[in-house]
């Protein structure tokens, strides 16, 4: 590939990922020779950066999709391309939609990180209101119900029987997970949130015990899926954050991005798509079709969602903190230190109840 007509997207330079690709080819087939490179940085995301790629060969178009981590500061433990690359590919062969992977590169020097290169999967990814507004209350309730078969499929996964056996360390997730995000907190802490100190030793007073080891997304929420034009789930995306662990700690999470998240202010910080309004069933209905479909007890699932709460502060605090350091690429940061102090009196109240 050889046109430097287009411009570098931030965080990407064309020039030596033109030449990689190049080099490449055959794993990732048409659009890979010799024609013009394009890229378009993907907007919504606030953590690792996701761009398309569009590319020629022979007359013929093609599109991918490339990741890479965040610039600046990133946490320890995060943002791993090989992890996220992997479980990509074990989860293929099952019934778990993921977008196809064709190319790893843990080389930082090609574009200044490691990436990897996957499938372009066509659809929808709702991310705000105005977009399922116009929707009929069948196809609300018709996409949350995928999303939620798709995450009881995901944790009925054995993970040795895809090569995932030894992604993570099921024996003590729960408590590892609240030391980790301590831990998070502390290399993005620039200031003082009330309450998030106290939150923290909470959850770590009252760990429950997990029913039984699966393989967890991490962030599952309905933005971080692709909805195809029949309502179901084309394609779960951002897996930066798998592993092996309590799968009720992805029904905590997904039980927080269910509210109106909105109402919490931070301005256009944080966006859902999920509207009550629009026909999208209440989290309780979520919550007992999971159960039906998995056979787990969520008598527990207060802490999950406790700790989910807990969990969106620190990254919140930790994209402010880039954002502070002018490190961050987009629109939608500002408002993520407001949001931090209202997240964390929602994972107290919900601890409480």
């Amino acid at each position: 590939m050889s046109n430097p007509d287009h411009a570098d997207p931030p965080g990407l330079a064309l020039s030596p990922l033109r030449a990689y690709l190049a080099e490449h080819a055959a794993q990732l087939g048409v659009g890979a020779g010799d024609g013009a490179l394009s890229a378009q940085l993907i907007a919504g995301g606030k953590s690792n950066l996701t761009y398309v790629l569009s590319g020629q060969r022979d007359g013929a178009s093609a599109s991918w999709v490339l990741r890479r981590p965040p610039l600046g500061h990133v946490l320890a433990t995060a943002h791993d391309m090989t992890r996220e690359f992997r479980v990509l590919a074990a989860l293929a062969p099952t019934g778990v939609p993921v977008p196809a992977v064709h190319l790893l590169c843990e080389d930082p020097d090609v574009i200044g990180a490691p990436f990897y290169v996957m499938e372009f999967v066509e659809g929808t990814v709702y991310r705000e209101k105005s977009q399922t507004t116009a929707l009929t209350a069948e196809r609300a309730r018709a996409m949350s119900w995928a999303l939620v078969d798709v995450l009881a499929d995901l944790h009925a996964v054995d993970p040795a029987a895809v090569g995932l056996g030894d992604f993570g360390r099921p024996e003590g997730y729960l408590e590892r997970q609240v030391a980790r995000w301590g831990k998070q907190l502390a290399a993005s802490r620039s200031r003082e949130v009330p309450g998030i100190d106290a939150l923290h030793e909470a959850l770590g007073e009252s760990v429950p015990k997990s029913q039984r080891a699966a393989i967890v997304h991490g962030d599952y929420r309905l933005d971080n899926a692709i909805v195809d034009e029949q309502d179901r789930i084309a394609a779960v995306l951002d897996w930066e954050m798998a592993t092996l662990g309590d799968p009720l700690a992805d029904l905590g999470l997904l039980c927080v991005y269910w509210t109106e998240l909105e109402t919490l202010g931070g301005g256009a910080a944080l966006t859902s798509a999920v509207d009550s309004d629009a026909g999208f069933p209440a989290q309780d209905e979520l919550v007992e079709r999971y159960a039906s479909r998995s056979g787990l007890d969520v008598t527990p699932l207060p802490w999950y969602i406790a700790f989910g709460y807990f969990k969106l502060a620190v990254i919140a605090e930790g994209i402010y903190y880039r954002y502070l350091q002018g490190q961050t690429v987009g629109s939608g940061f500002e408002g993520m230190g407001g949001l931090v102090p209202a997240l964390v009196r929602r994972g107290l109240d919900t601890l409480a109840r």
